[in-house]
């Protein structure tokens, strides 16, 4: 399977096996056959034909959006040209047919520039590639066969054991995310569903993050997974059946923000913000990202909440605010600012605001 080198639009179904029948119905041709036959007397039912679509089975609707998402082509549309158009989703297939032709002529005006890219000479990335990352991820994080990831959410190592690979999708200008789903060494019903997220650089893959996607709950005797809160921002998209890419949405504002943590972060994971207040600087580990994106009406800067905590604690857990504009035209983080700061009182950490946000007007991003 191919995925473009597209970094766009996310979120997708995992690809389903899909079975190939070769049945003939003229007498010049032999009966297709069961690899296990029937008993005799009892009728078979013959297998799904296997249906191949338009973009290399990739959702029509997630290219028409600048993202790359493998399907199985179960759910498909039939053009007037006579070709089969692949969807990830009914929703996405829905949401392409709002608007066929255009959504169609922007789907391969997507493939067309990929093209022009891999042209150019740039590194054109495929899902064996990513899945090639992947698993040298793994390798360098593993330790006596686990492969080691700290969870800031629990704040705790999970040492877990590769089961499969569910699903990578590209977004334009944006990366590859691989949901990749594990099992607890020591516990293994337990499962977890993590995204790895990469970015070119160069003709390298660049990991910006690692963060779980779903995490396991007990329910007596077993456990399944659960979506893990708030979502990443590369969820967002998903659960939106994608809208338009002209207008600024949250979760460019979120990318821009992962982005810049990311960029800026030591070797050691940390980043290091310096508290306005006491000129103190203080080496930070990047727990969540949470909704709202909030625009300012005065001057047009959005900014969102963060949670963070310092490293070497338990407790003490920073509030932190990212203001992003688009002076430039393109997304910038301009200013981090501590917005509320951790202060023990009688044993006991709470948070207290440096500011509020009282006086400022502003509207919700969706």
């Amino acid at each position: 399977m191919t995925l473009h080198s597209a970094d766009g639009l996310l979120f997708a179904l995992a690809r389903s096996a899909a079975l190939t029948v070769a049945l003939s119905l003229t007498i010049s041709h032999p009966a297709w056959a069961a690899e296990d036959p029937a008993p005799a007397g009892q009728a078979m039912s013959p297998l799904p034909t296997a249906t191949h679509g338009e973009f290399d089975d990739s959702c029509t609707m997630g290219l028409a959006s600048g993202q790359t998402v493998k399907t199985d082509c179960s759910v498909n549309w039939t053009g007037e040209d006579g070709k089969v158009y692949c969807f990830s989703s009914e929703a996405s297939k829905a949401a392409f047919l709002k608007s066929p032709a255009d959504n169609l002529k922007k789907a391969r005006d997507f493939v067309a520039s990929r093209r022009a890219v891999a042209a150019a000479g740039a590194k054109d990335f495929t899902e064996e590639d990513i899945n090639k990352r992947v698993d040298e991820v793994i390798a360098e994080r593993s330790k006596d066969g686990a492969f080691v990831f700290h969870d800031p959410k629990l704040d705790t190592d999970l040492h877990l054991v590769f089961d499969k690979i569910k699903v990578v999708r590209g977004m334009s200008g944006y990366g590859w995310f691989a949901n990749v789903i594990f099992n607890d060494k020591d516990e293994p019903k337990k499962q977890y569903a993590i995204d790895f997220w990469f970015k070119p650089d160069g003709n390298e893959l660049k990991l910006m993050d690692i963060r779980v996607q779903k995490g396991p709950k007990r329910d007596g005797d077993s456990w399944f997974l659960v979506t893990r809160l708030p979502v990443a921002w590369w969820w967002l998209p998903v659960q939106e059946h994608p809208g338009d890419m002209e207008v600024t949405r949250a979760w460019h504002v979120m990318s821009a923000i992962h982005n810049y943590i990311a960029a800026n972060k030591t070797a050691d994971g940390a980043l290091v913000i310096k508290d306005e207040k006491t000129g103190e600087t203080v080496p930070l580990e990047f727990v969540e990202m949470h909704q709202p994106v909030r625009r300012l009406k005065s001057d047009g800067q959005y900014f969102a909440c963060t949670d963070f905590r310092k490293v070497g604690s338990k407790d003490e857990y920073y509030d932190i605010d990212f203001w992003v504009d688009e002076k430039t035209g393109k997304l910038t983080v301009g200013n981090v600012k501590m917005h509320k700061v951790p202060v023990q009182e009688d044993g006991v950490w709470s948070q207290v605001p440096r500011y509020t946000f009282d006086k400022l007007e502003f509207d919700v991003t969706n």
